[in-house]
């Protein structure tokens, strides 16, 4: 019987599966991966599901060690997760012995580079987040009245919050929120209102809102597409640091990182937002919870029997958890 690896992987608490397709026998195909992704992703599933698989490819881009494409849990792929990029670039570099290199994603060929670790046994890598655009046909948005949207107001979707578009490539809006009620049951209302049918992000869009903590410091939270509320998301925390310089420039020094925490802990973000190319650097852990052994075949059925998969535990998230817990409360 051919086995083959998985790895449960997070960053900022943000879980998902790594499977590396030029390690198997016969790669899956895209309607293989979309049922694997819907089974393994369940809460149920293994290790208490996922919130997409990490699928890595061999590139034959020109500096790329591999290429990554992102399966969300409902199957729907996304066009980058700054989150996951941090684990397969991690993933990448201890495969190929690189501390520096680029990955190739959908969307463009990002930079990456493995950074000091936050923490003894909290692995950093830093990434590049691009492009940015801020035109409606990148999302799409409609019925909105606007080509782009920059600390507007939009009664259609609420009475007195203001809101930013910017795709990094994946579509973000966000909102700089004062009240809890704002960062939960709005964002909430406002997330699955505009992930499901409606006039006015039809593809659906990623939902964060954010409130300023001081000088360089916010807290985002977001409504992920394809997924849900989620402990962190990487690509949101970088457009909405950048939402923060274009919005309050007076709250921010772009010369020195943006501390951004989360639900799941904590990232640093450094935008370059006056640049004729805008893009963002996301810094934070890359954590591997566990190593599953198991056989190749219930990843082609896309039926996981939890009892047939040998799990061995990293230690990692205990030393992940003590970072966390080290970390000065807000």
């Amino acid at each position: 019987m051919l086995t083959t690896n998985l790895l449960k992987v997070h960053g900022s608490e943000n879980q998902f599966f790594i499977l590396d397709q030029t390690a198997l026998a016969t790669p899956l195909s895209a309607a293989e991966l979309t049922k694997l992704a819907q089974t393994i992703c369940k809460p149920t599933s293994l290790l208490g599901g996922a919130d997409g698989v990490l699928v890595v490819d061999e590139s034959d881009h020109e500096d790329a060690l591999g290429r990554m494409e992102v399966v969300n849990a409902d199957g729907s792929r996304a066009s980058m997760c700054g989150n996951g990029l941090r684990c397969v670039s991690r993933y990448l570099s201890d495969k190929f012995h690189q501390d520096s290199f680029r990955v190739e994603t959908p969307a463009a060929d990002l930079m990456v580079n493995r950074e000091l670790d936050l923490a003894p046994n909290v692995v950093a890598f830093a990434v590049e987040i691009s492009p940015v655009r801020y035109e409606k046909q990148d999302f799409p948005f409609d019925n909105l009245g606007m080509d782009k949207i920059i600390n507007q107001p939009l009664p259609e979707l609420n009475d007195h919050l203001k809101f930013t578009t910017i795709a990094v490539p994946n579509p973000h809006l966000i909102s700089f929120v004062k009240t809890d009620a704002d960062l939960n049951d709005t964002l909430g209302t406002l997330g699955k209102q505009l992930n499901a049918k409606n006039p006015y992000f039809p593809d659906g869009v990623n939902v964060n809102f954010a409130k300023i903590i001081g000088k360089n410091r916010l807290f985002v939270r977001t409504y992920e597409r394809g997924v849900g509320f989620t402990n962190a998301c990487g690509t949101g925390m970088s457009a909405t640091s950048l939402a923060f310089a274009l919005n309050y420039p007076e709250m921010v020094d772009i010369e020195k990182p943006i501390e951004v925490t989360n639900p799941g802990g904590m990232v640093k973000t450094i935008v370059h937002p006056n640049n004729t190319k805008q893009w963002i650097q996301l810094i934070g852990n890359a954590t591997f919870t566990a190593k599953v052994e198991l056989p190749e075949e219930m990843l082609h059925q896309g039926s996981i029997t939890p009892d047939e998969a040998t799990i061995t535990d990293t230690g990692e998230e205990s030393a992940y958890q003590a970072f966390v817990n080290s970390l000065p409360q807000n």
